[in-house]
């Protein structure tokens, strides 16, 4: 079993930036992820790294703006949004997978945090 924590979300300003977080407890040798839901949209992936956090993956649509971390000291891992646009604004969700490979599909993924809301203004 594990136990997703999300925070960091916040208002900002079109331009800002924000770090998110993601604790984990129980179990932590999972591969984990970021992905986002605006109102009306499906959910969206966003980032994933494996759990040495030997490696990463983000779309396009956010490579250069966002940055995936994990630090495993602390059962974490980090989502740096910078230069972020009002289009990002969405309820972020961390979740884990037991899958040693990156995965971007939502039904990979077998634990979800609760979301963290991220708001841009422009």
């Amino acid at each position: 079993q594990v136990q997703l924590v999300e925070s960091g979300g916040g208002l900002v300003q079109a331009g800002g930036s924000l770090r998110l977080s993601c604790a984990a407890s129980g179990q932590t040798l999972y591969t984990m992820a970021w992905f986002r839901q605006a109102p009306g949209k499906e959910r969206e992936f966003v980032a994933a790294i494996t759990w040495r956090g030997d490696n990463a993956y983000l779309p396009d649509s956010v490579k250069g703006r966002f940055t995936i971390s994990r630090d495993m000291a602390k059962n974490m891992i980090h989502l740096q949004v910078n230069s972020l646009k009002p289009e990002d604004t969405a309820v972020y969700y961390c979740a884990a997978t037991p899958a040693a490979t990156l995965q971007r599909g939502a039904d990979n993924y077998d634990y979800w945090g609760q979301g963290t809301q991220v708001t841009v203004s422009s």
